[in-house]
């Protein structure tokens, strides 16, 4: 479905899979108990009138929209890449990193709405939304395009295509939708570009991430696929497999040209012909001979002329053929002349020489 990034599923991704697995059921059992789904609402005027802080965390954790958990699980489904690329370690710091500074920028955005257009917002979208979409940082800086086809003609469609259309439904989703991601895409720059050394200040410490490694590794690590080949330095399974594929194709393309170049004539016998003798003037063309130089005492007598090459369909036929095997139609032609159209010696000749 996604072509960035391969076909390994879930192996050496125990974060992207700790998050679909846990976040997913949570959506579901508050779907079927809807008299807790108040304590997991983003409500922003309980976090600022009331001083429920404890909303910044319950509120954007879970979704409780399930277009929402869908279409967030088929993003950090697809961005589960960058655990592989980057380690879990700093993975799982990247999605601490954004999801605290997403939480001041949403109040931020909330205040400037407020000034600019004396709109108050009350509640903002609920789930792990806003480290969803800063994740488009790093897929649109460290992703390479690779063209898949084009519809209409006109427009392309690449391997990422489908990753970018599943976030438009993701922002189309809700009114308040926007300010979501634009917090997360601004807290995603900025964790990824470093800013005032935040990776440095937002991070996952080692002991965390090696108690982690023991307790939740085991509970939440893939099996290893069989029959795939690892992943390159910074380059994805997809890319691999896509360089593969082009090379194989331009072997087959080849090695097809070739079987038609063996087909169309048999391959010369040293020592059968002496293609001086039947082919003087092919044999010094483009050969630039000084005005008095002697040729040899062999090839000081005329050449005998060869006959005209006649317009018959056949000839014409012949001479097309020579042309499509990457040979000149000047070429051709003289060859078919001085071999009185036997196209299997034209062709032996033009080969050697």
């Amino acid at each position: 479905m996604f072509t960035t990034t391969g076909s390994r599923g879930l192996y050496k991704v125990p974060v992207s899979k700790g998050l679909l697995l846990v976040l997913s059921g949570l959506t579901v059992m508050l779907t079927l108990l809807p008299q807790y789904q108040g304590l997991f609402t983003y409500n922003l005027q309980a976090i600022t009138a009331q001083q429920q802080v404890w909303r910044w965390a319950c509120g954007r954790l879970v979704c409780l929209d399930l277009k929402d958990t869908i279409c967030s699980s088929l993003l950090i489904y697809n961005f589960r890449i960058f655990e592989r690329r980057f380690g879990t370690r700093k993975f799982a710091s990247f999605l601490w990193g954004t999801w605290f500074l997403s939480a001041l920028i949403d109040l931020l955005l909330a205040q400037a709405v407020y000034f600019l257009f004396d709109h108050e917002v009350e509640e903002l979208p609920t789930g792990l939304l806003s480290p969803v979409f800063s994740l488009f940082v790093p897929f649109y800086l460290s992703i390479p395009r690779v063209p898949v086809t084009q519809v209409l003609g006109h427009i392309p469609i690449t391997n990422k295509t489908l990753v970018y259309i599943v976030g438009l439904q993701l922002l189309t989703s809700s009114p308040f939708m926007w300010l979501i991601a634009l917090s997360g895409l601004i807290s995603g720059g900025l964790y990824y570009g470093d800013v005032l050394r935040l990776q440095r200040i937002l991070f996952v410490p080692v002991w965390l991430s090696k108690m982690g490694r023991c307790v939740l590794e085991p509970l939440f690590s893939g099996p290893e696929p069989t029959g795939e080949t690892p992943l390159g330095m910074g380059a994805t399974l997809d890319i691999q497999r896509q360089q593969r594929m082009d090379l194989l194709d331009q072997q087959l393309l080849l090695a097809e040209y070739n079987q038609a170049r063996r087909n169309a004539q048999p391959q010369p016998q040293a020592g059968l012909l002496d293609w001086s003798r039947l082919f003087p003037s092919l044999r010094r063309r483009g050969t630039n001979r000084p005005q008095g130089q002697q040729l040899p005492p062999e090839q000081t007598h005329p050449p005998p002329q060869p006959s005209p090459l006649d317009d018959s369909p056949a000839a014409e036929e012949q001479v097309a053929r020579l042309v499509e095997m990457g040979f000149s139609r000047t070429d051709a032609l003289e060859a078919l002349r001085a071999s009185n159209n036997d196209i299997n010696m034209a062709t032996n000749f033009l080969l050697q020489h």
